[in-house]
């Protein structure tokens, strides 16, 4: 823990805060709520714009729900292979879904590829009232898991982050995105649904393809995850990451507007999310570069690292009396 945060120091550092938004995305007309880039290790910022200020998580939400159906895995509280039954108010949801039907069970780890890769809305809701009782219970338990990661500018309404009109609407921050990213990358088995670009969820006598809504899979290298979020009234959001060899990078884009809509919003935001986990990339292995140079211009040690000191001899009476006599 104590070399985690001094890492964190350094780095906070050695890169101040940066704008993320370059000029060829404000000449595109793109505006967002907020932006950040973090190491996953330690959670030190590398690049931030706006961190702090509000925005509309849309399906990223559904980052909060993974990560409270993982934390009762790790408690034995269910596996992956228990069983998930469909209630009458997933089924009405709309938006994103894989068309659940009312008494239907599925794997939890069916519905972990169906919540990642399809966003599916009726997942989220079946499974916050398996989790809880009802999506209520499950909503209050997760702000009270928020408080606890310190995310104190966020509030959720929804499991799935599906919300109309004037809401109201999940509320949140880059930052605070940032935090729940780095708490979920400490379950690297959540990478196996993050990272499938397609999945075919077993709707019975009909399997169903899901492709990952998440493009940079395809297009930045070693990415594997996390997840996106579109709707009207949030526009387009992402909380994504990057491994190369040992370092990991989280980059977050919440509220990502622009005039030519919502396939531009998402190009838009794909694009940018890019840049901040190449620019992340690059910041890290220039520290580690920093650090080995440093290590590699420390004076060598020619002696012994545990010298053998030899026992002090007790002097004896001639000892003495030759000592007596020396001049």
């Amino acid at each position: 823990m104590r070399f985690a945060a001094v890492a964190a120091l350094l780095l906070s550092l050695s890169f101040p805060a940066e704008a993320a938004v370059s000029s060829r995305y404000s000449a595109a007309g793109m505006n967002v709520a907020g932006t950040i880039c973090v190491d996953a290790a330690t959670g030190a910022v590398l690049s931030q714009e706006k961190a702090d200020y509000p925005g509309h998580p849309a399906s990223v939400t559904k980052l909060m729900t993974t990560l409270l159906v993982l934390e009762d895995i790790r408690a034995n509280k269910l596996t992956m292979r228990s069983r998930v039954t469909v209630t009458n108010e997933a089924v009405r949801t709309g938006g994103s879904r894989v068309s659940l039907a009312v008494g239907e069970s599925f794997t939890v780890e069916e519905m972990l590829y169906a919540l990642m890769l399809q966003s599916a809305n009726d997942v989220a809701l079946a499974m916050a009232v398996d989790r809880e009782g009802s999506v209520s219970a499950f909503v209050t338990r997760m702000n009270r898991r928020a408080v606890e990661l310190g995310m104190n500018r966020t509030t959720f309404v929804t499991p799935n982050g599906l919300t109309y009109g004037n809401g109201p609407h999940d509320t949140t921050t880059a930052r605070d995105l940032a935090k729940l990213a780095v708490t979920l990358s400490q379950f690297p088995e959540l990478l196996k649904f993050t990272s499938a670009k397609q999945h075919f969820f077993p709707r019975p006598g009909k399997p169903m393809e899901m492709l990952n809504h998440n493009h940079l899979l395809a297009s930045f290298p070693d990415c594997d995850g996390l997840k996106t979020g579109w709707t009207v009234a949030a526009h387009a959001s992402m909380v994504t990451t990057a491994k190369n060899k040992d370092l990991r990078v989280i980059a977050v884009v919440l509220g990502c507007q622009s005039p030519g809509g919502a396939k531009a919003e998402q190009r838009l935001r794909d694009s940018l999310a890019a840049d901040l986990m190449s620019q992340g990339l690059n910041k890290l292995k220039k520290l580690e570069a920093e650090k080995a140079l440093r290590v590699a211009q420390l004076p060598s040690l020619k002696a012994s690292p545990n010298p053998v000191v030899k026992p002090k001899k007790e002097e004896g009476f001639w000892d003495w009396l030759v000592d007596l006599f020396s001049f």
